[in-house]
C-alpha cells in the first residue's frame, strides 16, 4: 500500500493504524534521501576543490636541466659577452627553457632553485680564466663563479642558489669575454632551475 507522504500524520495513523508503519518508513526514506543529497553535493564540492587544486599544480610545474653539448667541443674565448645556449636537454617540463635563446623564462612568480656549474680545460690558450660564467636576472648578475687554477689542466666552478622571480623574468648564463668552456657527452657545463614553490 502506497501513503502519501502527506497522509503521514497522527491523524491519520489513528484512523488507520495499518498505514503507520508505512508513514514512518517514508519518513525515514525522506530523511535519508535529504542526507544523502546534501552528502552528494558536499562531495562535488570537495571534487570541484580538488581538481582545481590539481590544476594548479600541474600548472605551476616548472623544471629545465640542460648541458652545454652532447659533442666535444669549446665555447670562446669571444671578444664580446656572449650568452651561452645549452643544447643537450635533458628535462624542459613546462617548456620554460629556450635552446634558441639559451633563456629561461619564468611561467609565474615563485622561489627558483637555481644551478650553474662550469667547466674548462685549462690548457687551451687564449683565456685570461679558463672557467667563468655570469648567472644572470633579466640582464642583472646573480652570480659570477670563476676558477683558474694554474696548478692544474682543469678548472670546474659550481653555483647554487634560491631565487625569488617573478613570471616572465628571465635568467642566462653569460660567458664574458676572453673567457671559454668546453665539453662533451660527459656534460661537464650544466645549467640546472626549478620551481620549489609558487607565490602568486
Amino acid at each position: 500500500m502506497f501513503v502519501h507522504y502527506s497522509l503521514c500524520v497522527p491523524a491519520v495513523c489513528l484512523l488507520d493504524s495499518s498505514s503507520c508503519g508505512c508513514c514512518l518508513m517514508q519518513r525515514q526514506m525522506f530523511r535519508m534521501e535529504s542526507f544523502f543529497n546534501m552528502s552528494l553535493t558536499e562531495l562535488q564540492r570537495d571534487l570541484q576543490r580538488a581538481q582545481a587544486a590539481l590544476h594548479n599544480l600541474r600548472a605551476s610545474r616548472s623544471a629545465f636541466s640542460v648541458a652545454l653539448t652532447d659533442t666535444r667541443r669549446c665555447l670562446g674565448p669571444f671578444r664580446e659577452d656572449t650568452v651561452v645556449m645549452y643544447q643537450s636537454v635533458f628535462l624542459n617540463l613546462g617548456d620554460g627553457y629556450s635552446t634558441s635563446t639559451g633563456v629561461f623564462t619564468a611561467p609565474r612568480s615563485g622561489v627558483y632553485s637555481l644551478a650553474l656549474t662550469v667547466y674548462s680545460d685549462a690548457g687551451s690558450p687564449g683565456a685570461t680564466l679558463a672557467a667563468c660564467a655570469r648567472l644572470r636576472r633579466n640582464g642583472g648578475v646573480l652570480a659570477s663563479p670563476s676558477e683558474h687554477n694554474m696548478q692544474d689542466q682543469e678548472d670546474s666552478v659550481s653555483v647554487t642558489m634560491a631565487v625569488q622571480l617573478n613570471a616572465g623574468d628571465r635568467v642566462d648564463v653569460l660567458l664574458p669575454a676572453g673567457c671559454f668552456l668546453c665539453d662533451s657527452d660527459n656534460h661537464y657545463n650544466t645549467f640546472t632551475g626549478f620551481l620549489l614553490y609558487a607565490t602568486d
